[in-house]
């Protein structure tokens, strides 16, 4: 991979760390656990991966030849994303002994959706990368208002674990 095209792919990933800072900055101003380095982290690394998995499917297909049947799927490199995030998210979440509740859903959620964003940046999807931040500002901010004046929901109101009962 040339220079050049190796900077378009910096930026690239500059761009989902931007984004995905917006978004960490948002949760980290409400006090969340999964704030703004984190959440740049996550879709800048999202974006780099999916960008070196066409990398390696491209200098495959090329050592290989145009004509020979390559086994690489760039679906599989989402998969691992979607994975590996799906651990961290849920190291986010905790159960709450005293309250028995559950607490940071929307931080893992949130989580999970810079992810997405990051895999968009990768594939040129700027449009919905940048839309995507939107709808989770809309959704943190606008539904928050919605959770504490229609809901009366109390601040940090969550999953009920009180009845809850392991592998039933």
């Amino acid at each position: 991979m040339d220079a050049s095209l190796q900077l378009v792919a910096l930026s690239k990933v500059i761009i989902a760390v931007l984004l995905g800072g917006i978004i960490g900055v948002e949760r980290e101003n409400i006090g969340k656990p999964a704030g703004m380095r984190t959440h740049m982290l996550i879709a800048g690394a999202s974006t780099l991966f999916v960008l070196l998995g066409k990398v390696i499917i491209l200098n495959y297909c090329m050592s290989i030849g145009q004509n020979d049947f390559v086994r690489g799927d760039p679906i599989r490199v989402i998969q691992a994303i979607v994975l590996g995030i799906s651990f961290i998210g849920a190291g986010t979440i905790i159960q709450h002994q005293e309250r028995k509740t559950v607490i940071y859903l929307t931080s893992a959620a949130s989580i999970l959706f810079t992810a997405a964003l990051g895999i968009c940046v990768a594939l040129d999807l700027y449009i919905l990368a940048a839309g995507s931040v939107v709808i989770v500002l809309l959704i943190n901010r606008g539904l928050r208002y919605f959770d504490k004046k229609i809901l009366k929901r109390r601040k940090g109101s969550s999953v009920s674990c009180k009845d809850a009962k392991p592998f039933e």
